[in-house]
């Protein structure tokens, strides 16, 4: 057996977010930080911007260590408030926009949040469960004034948060202090908060560097939502290191697309995996045309290997690649850099800031070739989370004999390439989303119909999953398969809304009654499944 060398200990590079954003105004100051639709802002025109909100949050009481929800679209401001919370030294807990009813509560909850910032339609969900949010204190709302029968706690308009004042604050923040709670899909319960360091954030933000050789003259173009901890650091803190200018977009258009590519000058892009196959199979247009060879590079998993052909001889792309392997607990654990020649199917190699291994189930190395469950300790202080918000129990649980089991199968070559094979653990990603299909079961069960539900995968045509629903009924149940997913659309957020709906008598258990989910996914889409896609049903993304 093989067993590789590892180097040991080391302090690393130690960093804040807001010295990053220091250094960049200091030496960037003039130069374009962020295009949304047409506005734009230099390095110092943020920085002004940024002080304000912090020093307005400040007056609104918001101290080091508070957590502060966030519902926001994408948009400059969105940015902005983001800086500012980090400025503070509060904890942002960006919360997916598409989140409603229960699946809101729980994390608003779990955060211990008194303050929400949301735009004027998620204030609205906000209100609407106001009653089983007891600490909730302060909800300022962006745009125009929400509905607000029946909430009796403090509203403030989103002009409020700017301050006269636009001095930084230069509250004292360490790089192991708290930057972000970032809410796991919660495959095998409840979703958890992992709790993001600044140091750990910067990190993330340094290997996109080694990944991608981003320059000042870069202009990253990407459509992905900031409640997401790729868009914020791969983007966003990854460019500010030199520099460069990110080009933001509101949500992810196909026909759009081309145009807005060109409009900015973008020279790169940051998407996911379905993205790019839309786009590949998209018709030609003229914006297209004028644009081949304009992209330099295109970013983002997963990439096939022959869509990203696709894009290089259709699109004139130079540089196609995911940029390496990771979860929000461990960011990218194994990188391609930029100037080692890839590897189709590989994810790269191991991260310098990583200790990464391949082991079995008694936690015993694997040989290189072989596939196991990949576990990683880190090398260097605060690159890793800090565990799971208030689950010191959890957080033990994927800690065994200190390292953090992934959950997850790969392998490595004999030239150290890695390679992601599957999913160990029941886990479900859907349009770039984590669901935690305990969440998607759970909510499934309190309709009065129903007796019980298992949430799981389906592969799907476009490189990720797709949610499948298996239900039984109870008995003298009516329930139709469009009307249940007439019913998952009002309470789930769109993601979270099955494609496929199968009803049966029964799930198969094991002997001890847990449902055998391996063998729904192995069954698939039965000739008695019902999909939405062949009914001809559209879903908005609200």
């Amino acid at each position: 057996m093989t067993i590789t060398t590892q180097q040991g200990w080391t302090a690393g590079q130690q960093d804040t977010i807001n010295d990053v954003v220091r250094r960049a105004v200091r030496d960037h100051g003039g130069r374009l930080f962020v295009d949304f639709l047409g506005v734009r802002h230099t390095y110092a025109e943020m920085h002004e911007r940024v002080c304000r909100i912090a020093n307005g949050l400040i007056d609104l009481g918001i101290k080091k260590n508070d957590t502060v929800v966030t519902l926001l679209d994408n948009s400059d401001e969105a940015v902005f408030v983001w800086l500012a919370l980090n400025k503070v030294g509060a904890i942002s807990v960006p919360v997916n926009t598409a989140y409603k009813g229960e699946f809101l509560r729980h994390q608003v909850t779990d955060a211990g949040a008194q303050v929400i910032i949301a735009e004027t339609d998620y204030a609205e969900r906000v209100v609407a469960i106001a009653g089983v949010l007891p600490e909730l204190r302060t909800l300022v709302y962006r745009g125009a004034k929400p509905e607000l029968k029946g909430f009796d706690r403090q509203v403030l308009s989103w002009a409020s948060l700017y301050s006269d004042h636009a001095t930084d604050p230069m509250i004292d923040v360490q790089p192991g202090d708290l930057s972000m709670l970032i809410y796991t899909g919660g495959t095998t319960g409840l979703s958890k908060g992992c709790m993001v360091s600044h140091n750990y954030a910067c990190n993330f933000a340094r290997q996109m560097l080694v990944g991608t050789n981003r320059t000042h003259e870069t202009v990253t173009w990407t459509p992905l939502p900031l409640f997401h901890f790729n868009a914020v650091s791969s983007s966003f803190l990854c460019n500010m290191l030199v520099g460069a200018s990110v080009a933001l977009y509101s949500r992810f258009s196909v026909s759009n697309f081309w145009p807005e590519v060109e409009r900015t000058k973008a020279t790169d892009c940051s998407l996911l995996g379905t993205m790019f196959t839309l786009l590949a199979r998209a018709d030609d247009s003229e914006s297209m045309h004028r644009c081949k060879g304009q992209l330099h590079a295109a970013w983002g998993a997963p990439f096939p290997a022959e869509i990203q052909e696709i894009w290089k001889a259709r699109f004139g792309v130079k540089y196609t690649q995911a940029v390496g392997y990771g979860l929000t607990e461990c960011s990218v654990v194994t990188l391609q850099p930029y100037d080692r020649p890839a590897k189709v199917g590989a994810s790269g190699f191991r991260a310098d800031c990583y200790d990464v291994r391949i082991i079995d189930d008694n936690d015993v190395e694997l040989p290189e070739g072989t596939a196991g469950e990949i576990m990683v300790r880190p090398r260097q202080p605060h690159v890793m989370f800090e565990g799971y918000w208030k689950r010191p129990e959890d957080t033990l649980k994927v800690m065994r004999n200190l390292w953090f089991h992934t959950g997850d199968i790969g392998k490595f070559d004999e030239n150290g390439y890695f390679f992601f094979l599957d999913r160990k653990k029941d886990y479900l990603r859907r349009k770039g989303e984590n669901i935690s299909s305990m969440e998607v079961e759970n909510l499934l069960r309190t309709h009065p119909e129903i007796e019980d539900a298992a949430a799981h995968a389906v592969l799907s045509d476009l490189s990720e999953d797709e949610l499948k629903i298996t239900v039984t009924l109870r008995a003298e149940a009516r329930l139709t398969e469009e009307a249940l997913f007439h019913w998952c659309v009002d309470q789930f957020p769109y993601f979270a809304v099955p494609r496929y709906i199968e009803f049966r008598a029964d799930l198969p258990r094991n002997p001890v009654g847990r449902v055998q989910k391996f063998q729904l996914r192995e069954e698939g889409v039965t000739p008695t499944t019902w999909d939405q896609e062949k009914a001809g049903i559209q879903i908005k993304k609200r």
